[in-house]
């Protein structure tokens, strides 16, 4: 049987994402029951078209990427709007390790878990690399 790049292609494209999000959500599941779920979220700056932007990420303790979204801001709001959807999709985290920007404590506060950060000058290793 010849089955050309194009087939496998299109079939790809089309079934692809679907395979894709069951495996996200399978991951999901396991690692909400793993009792070390820990997150590293961190920011950095960027340039998009010649103006600065803020690209905040997070990362499981595996580093796996979890979550990325790109601001105009760096505050409060943005770090509040990010983490929302990072808490909507994969739930809430035992461990949020963050550096010291007090924009992610207000966020944790606002949103009752702020129990749950951890600061330190090497904890947030993970994310920075």
């Amino acid at each position: 049987m010849d089955v050309s790049h194009e087939t496998v292609r299109y079939w790809w494209n089309r079934f692809g994402p679907v395979f894709a999000a069951e495996i996200r959500r399978k991951r999901v599941q396991q690692l909400r029951a793993f009792s070390k779920w820990k997150w590293h979220v961190d920011e950095v700056f960027v340039k998009v078209n010649g103006k600065r932007h803020y690209l905040w990420r997070a990362v499981d303790h595996e580093g796996e990427v979890l979550e990325a979204v790109v601001t105009k801001r760096r505050n409060k709001a943005a770090a509040l709007k990010f983490l929302k959807k990072l808490m909507k999709r994969h739930g809430c985290a035992e461990e949020i390790v963050t550096d010291r920007f007090a924009s992610y404590k207000a966020a944790l506060r606002e949103l009752g878990t702020l129990e749950k950060q951890r600061t330190g000058r090497w904890l947030n290793n993970r994310v920075e690399n």
